[in-house]
C-alpha cells in the first residue's frame, strides 16, 4: 500500500485570510516503510512573513523571495502525490492550506476522504498525553537532534517514523526474519545442551544418619503429625 507522509510550513494559521503554503515535504512509504522517494519545495508567498511565523520555521521574506509560485510546482506536487493517502500531523490543518493553495490555481482539492490524521490516533491512543510531533518523538524513541526548527520535509520524514510506531511498530513485514532468528536461537540451544558433560545421578534418598536425626526430632514432638501419616500409610500397604 502506497502513502504519503506530508507536512507544511505556512505564513500563519488561517488560509482563508490570506495566510499561504511557504514549504512542503512529502515522503512516500510503501507498506509502512519508507522507499527514499521525496518531493520537497519552497514557495514564494507573495507576501511579507509575520515575525512570529519566521520564528518557528526560520523561512525568512528574503529567502522566500526567489523561490517558485505554488502554481509553478502543483503539477510536479500532484504527479508525486498521485491517488495516495496522504498523512500529517494535525491533518485539517495542512489539508486547510493544501486545497486552499490548489483552489488558488483553480485545480480540484484533495477529498478529505484521503486524510489520515496521526494526531488523532495519539488521542486515541495515548488519552491525556502529550500529543505534539517532539512529545511523540520522545514516547516512541524517534531521534529528533537535529530539529532545531520546524522544517517540512525534517518533520515529514519524523512523521513516517512516528506513523510507523502508531500502526503497529518497527517491526513491519519482518515476520520472516524474527522467526529465522528464533529458530536459530533455539538450534544454538540445543548444540550447547548436547555438547555438555553428562554427570552421574546425584543420590536423593536420606542416609541413615539423618533418618536417625529425623526419628529423635520426631519423638520430641507432642502427637506428631508425622506418625500419623505414618500410622496411616502402613494400614493402606497392608
Amino acid at each position: 500500500m502506497r502513502e504519503i507522509v506530508f507536512d507544511t510550513e505556512t505564513t500563519g494559521t488561517n488560509p482563508a485570510g490570506g495566510d499561504r503554503m511557504v514549504e512542503i515535504g512529502c515522503i512516500e512509504m510503501v507498506n509502512r516503510c519508507e522507499t527514499g522517494r521525496t518531493f520537497h519545495a519552497y514557495f514564494n508567498p507573495q507576501r511579507p512573513m509575520p515575525s512570529e511565523a519566521e520564528a518557528v520555521h526560520g523561512l525568512s521574506t528574503i529567502f522566500l523571495s526567489d523561490k517558485p509560485l505554488f502554481g509553478d510546482k502543483t503539477d510536479e506536487l500532484l504527479d508525486f502525490v498521485g491517488d495516495a493517502p496522504l498523512i500529517a500531523h494535525n491533518a485539517t490543518f495542512d489539508f486547510g492550506f493544501l486545497n486552499a493553495e490548489l483552489e488558488r490555481c483553480g485545480r480540484d482539492p484533495v477529498c478529505l476522504s484521503r486524510m489520515v490524521c496521526t494526531l488523532m490516533m495519539a488521542r486515541a491512543r495515548h488519552p491525556g498525553a502529550k500529543h505534539s510531533l517532539d512529545a511523540l518523538c520522545s514516547r516512541f524513541g524517534v531521534d529528533r537532534s537535529q530539529r532545531v526548527k520546524h522544517g517540512a520535509l525534517l518533520d515529514a520524514q519524523l512523521l513516517a517514523q512516528v506513523y510507523v510506531e502508531l500502526t503497529g511498530g518497527r517491526q513491519i513485514g519482518l515476520g520472516l526474519i524474527a522467526e529465522t532468528t528464533a529458530a536459530a536461537t533455539a538450534m544454538e540451544v540445543i548444540r550447547n545442551a548436547t555438547q555438555r558433560p553428562v554427570r552421574p545421578a546425584r543420590p536423593h534418598s536420606a542416609s541413615p544418619d539423618e533418618q536417625a536425626r529425623h526419628a529423635q526430632f520426631v519423638a520430641a514432638l507432642k502427637d506428631p503429625l508425622w506418625n500419623r501419616l505414618q500410622t496411616s500409610a502402613c494400614l493402606s500397604a497392608s
